[in-house]
């Protein structure tokens, strides 16, 4: 499968026009507006800065490591070793407001997407249904890093269906240069928006058979996982059977499980991030912080390995296991991001995830639905695992845990359900379980944005 190829124009444009800054990222300057706008006049131009917002995710702030670890070291599948001195902190769930996040690289992208957005398709030269495509990718992307900075600064497990959401970023350049944290109820509404709008505009017809950019079907299963969180059970139902009735996608079998996160592309990939041997995070990656001598920081604890029944591929020797590196070092992720040259694919969206999700949304909606308990065991009959009896939180939360371990999802799991994380290992597990509601459940706004934005307002816990 091909790998996406970045352009000179983009790597110009972005070098010369978007910063790490955060306060530029969320307001840049009249001047690159400008710059920004006189440089695009044809379709490959906005082609160009769409790859430069794909490869903008996959720092190591983002999905190239960061964001994914924190929600493995943060709940009850993951710990620190502190080999390296990294995640230490985070597996504390002891953050204080230096700490950076991947706030900066998710707004970047936001005003990558807010210049495509926002151009004038009759002053653009090409072709005007692949122009519109492109635009719906962008409205997609809006949508997910908004999401992504929402699940982990928003306060919305305190209680208040007012509570501070994020800054809701439409507009590349704007008049309102301090902008204010909207309530997560807004945002979500604005997530929304951007997803019906990307759907809307993405012809299925168009997408690119890469999966390594969003398409139609690709924003369908964004819905997907937004509508799971916030409990939107309706839109959950019905976006995941448009996928489900496209029949483009598959669970990967069993037989094929560990193979798929070496391949790009796999019947069960909706969405994911193109990685290459020269294109790639390098040591700051997800592979040297599963695994290696110089980092291999995180480990999985012996409570997520005893999760999975007797043959379960999931875990099996090319899965989880010791370090062939450090022999001593238990339970570490072997089988995802397995590639010591860095280029293995980040999978975003993977058809197992509507799945369950839907088998969760039809059970919601209707505990007897016999449907429930058939889509959720879809996936363990492909793992070689023992099927369940009965659809409840548990299982659909256990099934979940096993599928998507190492990828980040376990915290956001918790946390929508309103549970406590799980305290499994008074050992290794240094956050101690904190208990849902508590402050620690989402980071601090980062200091250098309290400070270049005086309406910025902290997160309770970090004043």
């Amino acid at each position: 499968m091909k790998k996406i190829i970045y352009t000179l124009f983009t790597i110009a444009l972005l070098a010369g026009v978007l910063t790490s800054c955060s306060k530029e990222a969320l307001d840049p300057t009249l001047a690159q507006a400008k710059a920004v706008e006189g440089s695009i006049t044809k379709v490959e131009d906005i082609k160009g800065l769409l790859y430069g917002a794909y490869n903008r995710m996959t720092g190591s702030g983002y999905y190239g490591r960061d964001f994914i670890i924190w929600g493995e070291v943060r709940s009850d599948n993951c710990f620190s070793n502190g080999n390296s001195g990294r995640f230490v902190a985070d597996a504390r769930m002891d953050y204080t407001t230096n700490f950076g996040g991947h706030w900066a690289e998710a707004y970047s992208v936001i005003a990558i997407a807010n210049i495509i957005i926002n151009i004038n398709p009759d002053e653009i030269e090409g072709d005007a249904d692949q122009l519109e495509h492109y635009i719906g990718q962008a409205y997609a992307l809006r949508a997910l890093c908004h999401y992504d900075l929402l699940i982990y600064y928003g306060q919305m497990h305190n209680g208040d269906a007012a509570g501070l959401g994020i800054p809701y970023i439409k507009e590349y350049k704007s008049e309102d240069i301090a902008p204010v944290r909207d309530t997560w109820q807004n945002n979500l509404n604005d997530i929304y928006a951007d997803i019906d709008m990307a759907i809307s505009m993405m012809d299925p017809a168009l997408d690119d058979d890469s999966k390594e950019l969003f398409t139609y079907y690709g924003a369908h299963a964004l819905k997907v996982r937004v509508a799971t969180y916030f409990g939107d059970w309706s839109d959950v139902v019905s976006s995941a059977e448009i996928i489900i009735a496209s029949g483009n996608y598959s669970i990967v079998p069993g037989a094929g499980f560990a193979n798929s996160f070496l391949v790009d592309g796999d019947v069960n990939s909706i969405f994911e991030l193109a990685f290459s041997s020269v294109d790639n995070a390098n040591i700051n990656g997800l592979q040297y912080i599963y695994r290696g001598t110089s980092y291999g920081d995180v480990q999985a604890l012996e409570d997520l390995y005893l999760a999975f029944d007797p043959g379960d591929v999931r875990a099996a020797a090319d899965m989880i296991g010791p370090d062939p590196d450090v022999p001593t070092r238990d339970y570490c992720n072997l089988g995802k991001y397995p590639s010591y040259d860095y280029s293995d694919n980040v999978p975003v969206l993977r058809y197992e995830e509507v799945i369950l999700s839907y088998a969760e949304a039809l059970w919601r909606i209707n505990p007897a639905d016999a449907n429930a308990l058939t889509q959720l065991n879809l996936v363990p009959a492909e793992r070689n695992a023992l099927l369940y009896t009965e659809v409840n939180e548990d299982n659909i939360l256990k099934e979940r845990r096993r599928e998507f371990c190492f990828e980040g999802l376990r915290f956001h799991d918790l946390a929508r359900t309103g549970r406590d994380i799980p305290y499994v290992d008074t050992f290794n597990q240094t956050h101690e379980g904190p208990a849902y509601g508590t402050y620690k459940f989402a980071f601090p706004i980062p200091l250098g944005e309290m400070d270049a934005n005086p309406n910025m307002v902290q997160n309770r816990g970090y004043i």
